[in-house]
This record gives structure tokens, C-alpha cells and sequence, in this order.
């Protein structure tokens, strides 16, 4: 099949099967590292943290292991979140399943050339760009008036109802976590959870990374940072993958096989006024095993601006960013250009 400018028609499953890797997908510039150093995430209890019952003093604990996840390297590991073990393994069930789908009947839900929604891998934007090693499922979930139901599929036949249960708990854990990281840096709750607006929206991304002939040389998701309020990700609870930027080295994250990994994304830095930090991060490949995981996306309104919270601009940390509106829209090429949107979003660069 040929690959095309606008789409690639050729999964990476079948590349991965025929043991193919194009010249798109190597990157040249330097080898990867897939055994860097391990990040050390705080793991955050969220029964202590927003439990009014909790002792106050195991509350401040759980707020402090917060903050300083999310100044430090962008991301915490969160646990005790009311999901059970059994019901994320469900989840991780429906992913590995419709990906296990023969080719012909994935391809019912194929994305359109013009749009990310739907099953695919990266829209090709130039000749020169480098492609990301995975294949995925894009699917928007809130508001409901938002969602193309003919791109969610029908098989495996429980696909639906446990993916629905999903996000209308992700939906509660998100606005639970937003309300955390202000109360955190004593601000206002909603002072971030506001700014997202009444039609924040709520985007998952199933990905599937197959097992890669390459992977000194091949990324599985290429370098950015998020362009989400937060973002959400249930790791692949076997097989690691991904990687975060510190300090300007690359760090291992650690698999917590029932906890959810948050990571800030840019539009909580700027709302924080470069407070917390979206980290840059990559996903790396692996030569014999498969890997499965599915990022939940929490953004903020497009028709609603977002900017700095006033309470946090003062003369020791001055605004940092513009007032932006419908920051997503600078996203996706500034990602398959290599550059960093919130780039065009700043005022001044201590803070980054």
C-alpha cells in the first residue's frame, strides 16, 4: 500500500510483521538510550489527599509529594484513585484486543485524511518529517455532543460499556486533581478547573507500539510535551516505554502497574504561571515485546482564554505568558516541526 502526504495508509503492525523500518521513522541524529536512568515519581495517595476525614497532617503530606512532582519533573504517580485493579485490567483488555482485530476490521474505523479521530498513525505534514513508531486510536469523549460514535468500536463487544465507565470516572478523577494542584499552591479550588471552561474537552488516544527491529534508532512517539491542561495515562503495566527530559537527560518513568501516571501539560504551566512544568517527553520501542497504553487528554475550552492566575504574578515571579485562546491549534504542527508551541505563548524564559 503506499503512504501518502496527509495519511499513512501502511500500519506500523505491518511493518513490525514484515520486520521493515523506513527511512522515515529512523532518526539520525543521535542513538537511543532505552536503559537512561530511572525518574523518581512521587506516588500520590488521592483518598488522603481530597478526603475530608483524612488526618490533616497525612493531607498536607500527600499535597506537598504533589507539588513537588509537578515542579520538579512535570509528572506524579497516583494511587488509591477508587479504580479497581480488576476494572483497569478490563481496560487494558479492550485495547490489546481491538488492536489483535484483523487489519480489514480496524480499518471500519479509520480516520479520515483531514481529522486525528479514528484509527491511524501520524498525519504526514512534509517529505522530511520523522515518524512515530505506533499505531493509535483517537477518540473524543466530553462534551458528548463532540463524540463520533461511528470511530468507537464494536469489537470486542464490551468495548462501549467499559470504555464509557472509564472516562465517566477519569472525567470525576480530573476536575478531583485540577482542584488538588490549586489547592496546593493555596489558590482558589477551581482557579485551573475554571479556566477550562463549561466545554472543556476530554480526548483519549489508545496506542499500540509493536515490537521494533530498530530501536536504537526508531522512536515510538517522537519528542513534545503535552498541549492538554493535564493528561492521564494508564501505562502498559509489564513493558516500559516512556521517557521524560530533565535537566536535559533523558529519564526512565517507572511502571506503577495500578496507578495512574499525571503529567502537567502546557496549558497548566501557563495557567500556573510556569509553576508547574509540562514536562518534554518520548517513548522509546522495544525489539521483542508489544506495548499498550491509553492517554486520557483534559483540555480546557478553545473558545475560552486562558492566561496566568492573577494571584500568581507578582514581583518575584512576574507574568511569564500571554493570554492565549484555542491553544491546540498551535499544537499539532508545531509537534511534527520539532518545536515546542508554548514557545509562541511566552513573555519571558526564566521560567522554562
Amino acid at each position: 500500500m503506499a503512504e501518502t502526504i496527509g495519511r499513512v495508509f501502511r500500519s506500523v503492525q505491518e511493518l513490525a510483521n514484515s520486520n521493515q523500518v523506513p527511512e522515515k521513522y529512523i532518526h539520525t541524529q543521535e542513538l537511543i538510550n532505552t536503559s537512561s536512568p530511572l525518574l523518581d515519581v512521587p506516588e500520590v495517595d488521592l483518598t488522603l489527599l481530597i478526603s475530608p476525614t483524612s488526618p490533616a497532617a497525612a493531607r498536607q503530606e500527600e499535597f506537598n509529594k504533589l507539588q513537588s512532582g509537578l515542579r520538579s519533573c512535570g509528572c506524579i504517580q497516583v494511587i488509591n484513585h477508587g479504580l479497581a485493579d480488576s476494572f483497569l485490567d478490563k481496560v487494558r483488555q479492550i485495547s490489546k484486543q481491538f488492536f489483535a482485530l484483523p487489519a480489514e476490521e480496524k480499518l471500519k474505523y479509520a480516520r479520515t485524511v483531514d481529522d486525528i479521530e479514528g484509527y491511524g498513525n501520524d498525519s504526514v505534514l512534509s517529505e522530511k518529517q520523522k515518524l512515530d513508531w505506533t499505531d493509535r486510536l483517537y477518540l473524543n469523549v466530553f462534551p458528548e455532543d463532540i463524540r463520533k460514535l461511528q470511530f468507537w468500536p464494536q469489537k470486542p463487544e464490551c468495548f462501549r460499556v467499559v470504555f464509557e465507565e472509564y472516562i465517566k470516572t477519569l472525567k470525576l478523577l480530573s476536575e478531583s486533581l485540577l482542584k488538588a494542584m490549586a489547592t496546593s499552591l493555596n489558590m482558589e479550588e477551581n482557579c485551573f478547573l475554571d479556566q477550562c471552561g463549561e466545554r472543556g474537552t476530554m480526548i483519549a488516544r489508545f496506542n499500540f507500539y509493536p515490537p521494533c527491529p530498530r530501536p536504537d534508532v526508531v522512536l515510538g512517539v517522537k519528542p513534545h510535551a503535552d498541549a492538554s491542561a493535564i493528561t492521564i495515562l494508564l501505562q502498559d503495566k509489564e513493558v516500559e516505554g516512556l521517557q521524560v527530559l530533565k535537566d536535559d537527560q533523558w529519564y526512565r518513568v517507572p511502571v506503577v502497574p495500578y496507578g495512574f501516571l499525571i503529567n502537567v501539560g502546557d496549558q497548566v504551566e501557563i495557567m500556573s504561571n510556569g509553576i508547574f512544568k509540562s514536562p518534554v517527553h518520548r517513548v522509546v520501542t522495544n525489539a521483542e515485546r508489544e506495548r499498550n497504553s491509553l492517554a486520557v487528554f483534559i483540555m480546557p475550552d478553545p473558545d475560552a482564554g486562558i492566561g496566568p492566575v492573577e494571584k500568581l504574578i507578582n514581583e518575584e515571579r512576574p507574568r511569564a505568558y500571554k493570554n492565549v485562546k484555542n491553544y491546540v491549534e498551535l499544537f499539532f504542527q508545531s509537534y511534527q516541526q520539532g518545536k515546542r508551541p508554548i514557545e509562541a505563548a511566552m513573555i519571558c524564559q526564566e521560567f522554562h
